[in-house]
């Protein structure tokens, strides 16, 4: 299985069903949560996602994913399982 990062912060709705999802598929991941104060770690999550400025942010194998209704979406469409190889 491809390895999933999870960019997170808080308080946020979205990076809670993100991992839900994840968790429930029990697809292992690492969250990197970033404070909502940070603005640097907030800067350096855009530049590395290709400019997303929302959480949480999903990437597969090191390739941005996009956040909760991307993951969604992919879950329900059965693209997801074919990311994770």
């Amino acid at each position: 299985m491809k390895p999933v990062t999870i960019y997170t912060t808080s308080p946020c709705p979205y990076c809670s069903q993100a991992k839900a999802l994840l968790k429930q598929r029990n697809i292992p991941f690492q969250e990197i949560p970033i404070p909502y104060e940070d603005e640097e770690g907030w800067k350096q999550a855009s530049i590395r996602s290709g400019g997303m400025k929302t959480m949480p942010q999903v990437f597969i194998d090191g390739k941005i994913l996009g956040g909760y209704t991307e993951l969604a979406a992919a879950d329900k469409s059965g693209e997801l399982a074919k990311l994770l190889g």
